[in-house]
């Protein structure tokens, strides 16, 4: 119950019958530090404009936070925003080239959240539409009520390929450890 409140909010929850909340389970381990980053195609605006993760993050410093789900509660008034306020600051005094959004959506809803929230030149909105890097990195969690297996919530500092930093939310759909305000903190 707990993750159904910081996923839609405790207002939200009394429409909602949550039954279920289980997370994925597969033999092998999750991504770590010290791990490459998987080369995996994402989608940015279109599903004809592929990112390959391996490229994106080759010979750059890069901040990838993935989320559960675009538009829901604490994705869209607390995760998101805080990335885009910071991006400015996070840029400069880290050094980083991007920061990159990753959902379990479509490329035309990350478009559209990224517009709603003026993530334009700050935060890069990229679509995971069938969990492909969330379930290469198996940061994966399955909740029924967003429609089934989503990323869990995390953020990590990639350096030429290499995560250097990685922080998940313990219950997989926290506000904490994964915000803007402590990456880099480590």
């Amino acid at each position: 119950m707990q993750i159904a409140r910081s996923i839609f909010g405790n207002s939200l929850l009394k429409n909602y019958t949550i039954r279920q909340l289980s997370s994925s389970t597969r033999a092998m381990a999750p991504v770590k530090v010290g791990d490459k980053i998987p080369s995996v195609d994402l989608f940015e605006d279109s599903p004809a404009n592929k990112i390959n993760t391996g490229d994106l993050t080759s010979n750059k410093k890069v901040i990838i936070f993935g989320v559960p789900g675009a538009f829901t509660p604490g994705c869209s008034k607390t995760h998101l925003p805080g990335y885009v306020s910071s991006a400015d600051s996070l840029k400069s005094e880290q050094k980083v080239d991007d920061i990159v959004c990753v959902s379990v959506n479509d490329p035309f809803v990350m478009s559209a959240w990224g517009k709603e929230h003026n993530a334009g030149g700050k935060v890069r909105m990229l679509a995971d539409p069938a969990a492909s890097f969330a379930k290469a990195l198996d940061l994966t969690i399955d909740l029924p009520p967003l429609g089934g297996v989503r990323a869990k919530r995390f953020s990590m500092v990639v350096e030429n390929g290499e995560v250097k930093e990685l922080n998940v939310e313990p219950d997989g759909t926290g506000l904490s450890c994964s915000l803007a305000n402590n990456i880099g903190k480590k």
